[in-house]
Order: structure tokens, then C-alpha cells, then sequence
């Protein structure tokens, strides 16, 4: 299948632009594959469905008039960690939680570019782990494989697109949030520069290391996406540089500079590169080079940074704490987090932050001599349901670590990097490979992206058992 035949992002904008279809047509099919699939998948958190098709309405009246926005009348998701107005925000915790009165700063943006909100996707709780269960509601499956999970922590928004639920999502990416279930379910997923897509209310999500990203099935739509949600509030404290990433679909890339950086960055804890993941993402480095560009192994200079992640993610956590409503509810993992997060967020914390601009320099350096760098997502295909559910803090700690050790170094840097599909291991089961660049790099970052893409054809497969959705008539 073609990405002109099923319903995406772009495919979709341009049949309600030339009357091939109606909003409601398309939110009635995106609420009954989500109605058909929620005892299975169990992708989403919150349906709008009333809300969603009075939006559809009032898209299809825009329409009718000729008015034009990017994604007018387009159904999309996203993750539980996103304020939606007159929606609660649980973030993947138990209890009933209170309605927001605002829309969050990128929610709004999708809706000025016209997109219909269906409902909001799964989280672990706080976004802490890469799978996405809890006793708040229950496991997300992964729609390749239903004994497996999608990933965290956005894996809600990574089964709704993967399955064909929606076209896109947004997610967040804290520690390789969006990267991971893209990874783990044949999607692209696009964490881009700190500040491109606004996390307000929040000015900085845990200190800085988590941004909100984009999930689709191809790399023009994960851009699209990513353009519309882009922007910022005027009391955010980082502002980069506005860009338009679709711009670079299809644009030649250039014969680029690549480091194939297979060795994982130092965590203290074990991690190996499985041998099934890295025979795919070494077959993705010789397609590289067979499409001219120069490969190399090197390995970036990392250092100890994950002194500069520890402390910003557990202050984090420890203000979510906070901030809880039912805190006597929350995992023990996350309370023990908290305790942590509360010693290291003084000195530690500004230390942390301050390490920041020496790693910006030492790993800027090794990135005049690479253009881009290849590396693996994750070191391990995604695990079953409930294997890291029940675990102590520090055994999750160390399957986490084993399973997902090499995402989280570019959200201590703050720079923008994308999941490709990479391929499936034994079991049929995708994992992805990561394409990361130095600060607004998004352009050159999708560009390459694009041109993998268009060679390799991902968007082909469709997970077993889920038929890809059809464009239906006005």
C-alpha cells in the first residue's frame, strides 16, 4: 500500500480540501477503530467522541466556505500529558481527576491548524518507563504483537497510529518517550529541539529533558505534524529558531558525513546491544552508504552524562509528586523517585544544568566531523506485557537500562533526532534506529529520513490482523 491510499496526515488534509471526503466521515471512521479495538489495544485514555464530532461539524462548515488550514478537519491523538480543554490530565496516574479550563500551547496549535482532537492516549505513570501499564488503566498492546508492549511512554499514541486508530499523535519524549514505541511499533517518531513544540503550561517539562514530539506512519507525515503543533507561548523560556521541517521532505539531503554508533553511552548499570537489533541497524548504515553517503563507526564522546539526567529527572518526578492529587495512589517506583529527586534537586540539580553547555561543546565538536549519527534505539525488541510491571525500583532500573540505553543522552542535550523503522527481529516484532543531529537539525534530520524512506518503503507493512484504513466517501 501506497501512503497515497490509506488515510494519513497529508492524504487525508487533501481529500477534505478537494470534497473527497468529509471531517465527519473521517472522525465517525477514527471513533468506530478505536471503539472496535479499546478491549484489545486499549490505546486510549479519553474518547471525545461527542466533541470530536461537533468539531468535525464545524471543520466541514470551514470547509464548505473554502477556508484553508493545514490540517482542517484532520482526526488526531494526543498522549494523556497534554492539557485538553474541559479533559482531565491524569498522566498515566490513578483517580479521578478534575477537568483543565485551557488547552495546553501545543494542543491549541493543532487546533488553529484545524485538527479534530479525538480523544487522549495511554501513559505510564509520570511518562517513567518504556511500556505503558498500570493499574490506572490497565496495558497498552502493541498492535504487531498484543503480548507486547508498544513502548513508553507515549506507547498509547504509538498503538493508535500504528494500529491506524488515528493518522498521527503527539507524544512527549523525556528519555526517548516517542522514539521507543516508534521503534517499537514501524513508526516514525520525531523528538525535535527543545522549545519547538511548546510544553506549556509548563515552561520546561522536568527541567528541561522532556519535549513534546510527533508519531506517524511516514516521514511527511510525522513533519506536517510537527509543523503544526511547532510554536511557542509567550512564557517559554526556550525559543528556537522557527523552521518549517516539511519543507525537507524530498529535498536532496547531500552527500552527508555518518556515525554508526553502535556502543551504548555509560549508564553504571549493564546494557548490550542485542545481535538481531544490530544486524538491522548496521543493514540500515550500509543503505546509507549504498545511497552515497559516508559511513563510519565512532561513538560520541558522552562522557558521564548521565549526571546531567539523573537529577532533572527525579526533581521532576518529585514535583509531579507534588502537585498529585492522590499521592497515597501513586506506583512505589514513582515515590521512591521522588524521595531521590528530592535530595538531588539543589546542588545537584544546578550542577546538572550547568553541565549542559560543556557536553553542548564536546559533543558539538565530534559533530563537525559527522553530519549526522546512526544508533540504535534500543538495544532489545519490545518486551512483553507485564514484564517490567511488578519489578522493584532499581530492577526496573536495570531492565530499563538494558532494554532502552541509548535515546535518553539527546534530552540532556536538548537536540532533535528521529526513529526510522529499522526492520523486524525474530518474531516479527520492528525495531527502529535512531537519526540525531546537533540543535535544529529537524530540516536536514527529515530530509535524510525521507530519502531512507522512500527507498525502503516502511509504510508497506501493516500490523497483522489490522486492516489500513480507507479514505471514506463524502
Amino acid at each position: 500500500m501506497t501512503p497515497e491510499r490509506s488515510a494519513g496526515l497529508r492524504e487525508s488534509a487533501r481529500a477534505l480540501s478537494a470534497g473527497e471526503t468529509t471531517s465527519r466521515a473521517l472522525v465517525t471512521e477514527a471513533l468506530a477503530r478505536i471503539e472496535a479495538t479499546q478491549g484489545t489495544l486499549n490505546a486510549f485514555r479519553i474518547v471525545r467522541a461527542e466533541a470530536a464530532l461537533a468539531e468535525a461539524d464545524a471543520a466541514d462548515r470551514e470547509l464548505a466556505a473554502g477556508v484553508s488550514r493545514p490540517l482542517l478537519g484532520v482526526p488526531v491523538a494526543v498522549k494523556d500529558d497534554m492539557d485538553v480543554a474541559g479533559e482531565p490530565t491524569a498522566f498515566g496516574c490513578r483517580g479521578t481527576h478534575p477537568p483543565v479550563p485551557e488547552d495546553g500551547e501545543a494542543v491549541r496549535r493543532l487546533r488553529a491548524a484545524g485538527a479534530v482532537i479525538v480523544g487522549k492516549t495511554n501513559t505510564c505513570e509520570f511518562g517513567q518507563w518504556p511500556f505503558t501499564e498500570g493499574p490506572a488503566f490497565g496495558a497498552t498492546r502493541n498492535p504487531w504483537s498484543p503480548g507486547h508492549t508498544p513502548g513508553g511512554s507515549s506507547g498509547g499514541s504509538a498503538a493508535a497510529v500504528a494500529a491506524g486508530l488515528v493518522p498521527g499523535a503527539l507524544g512527549s519524549d523525556g528519555a526517548g518517550s516517542v522514539r521507543i514505541p516508534a521503534s517499537w511499533t514501524q513508526l516514525i517518531g520525531i523528538k525535535p529541539q527543545r522549545g519547538r513544540i511548546s510544553t506549556w503550561p509548563r515552561g520546561e517539562a522536568f527541567h528541561g529533558i522532556t519535549v513534546n514530539g510527533t508519531l506517524a506512519r511516514t516521514v511527511a507525515d510525522a513533519a506536517l505534524l510537527l509543523d503544526a503543533a511547532s510554536g511557542n507561548h509567550a512564557g517559554d523560556p526556550h525559543r528556537p529558531p522557527a523552521l518549517t521541517v516539511s519543507d525537507a521532505v524530498g529535498r536532496d539531503p547531500g552527500r552527508l558525513r555518518v556515525a554508526l554508533s553502535l556502543t551504548p553511552p555509560f549508564t553504571a548499570l549493564p546494557a548490550r546491544l542485542g545481535p538481531e537489533v544490530r544486524a538491522r541497524v548496521v543493514q540500515l548504515a550500509e543503505k546509507l552508504a549504498a545511497l552515497g553517503h559516508v559511513v563510519e563507526e565512532a561513538d560520541p564522546p558522552y562522557g558521564l552524562i548521565g549526571l546531567g539526567f539523573l537529577p532533572r529527572a527525579t526533581a521532576g518526578i518529585a514535583e509531579r509528586v507534588r502537585e498529585a492529587p492522590f499521592p497515597a495512589l501513586l506506583d512505589r517506583r514513582t515515590r521512591e523517585a521522588a524521595r531521590l529527586g528530592r535530595l538531588l534537586g539543589g546542588v545537584p540539580l544546578r550542577a546538572a544544568r550547568r553541565a549542559e553547555a560543556v557536553l553542548h561543546r564536546r559533543i558539538g565538536a565530534f559533530l563537525t566531523s559527522y553530519d549526522v549519527i546512526l544508533a540504535p534505539t534500543t538495544a532489545a525488541p519490545p518486551p512483553r506485557i507485564g514484564a517490567m510491571l511488578e519489578l522493584s525500583g532499581p530492577a526496573t532500573d536495570r531492565a530499563m537500562i538494558a532494554a532502552c540505553p541509548y535515546a535518553w543522552p539527546w534530552n540532556v542535550l536538548g537536540w532533535p533526532g528521529i526513529s526510522v523503522p529499522a526492520g523486524f527481529v525474530d518474531g516479527g516484532l520492528p525495531v527502529g534506529a535512531q537519526l540525531l543531529g546537533p540543535a535544529d537539525s529537524e530540516p536536514l534530520l527529515v530530509s535524510l529520513a525521507a530519502q531512507l524512506e522512500a527507498d525502503l518503503r516502511w509504510y508497506e507493512a501493516w500490523p497483522p490482523h489490522q486492516p489500513a484504513p480507507r479514505l471514506p466517501a463524502a
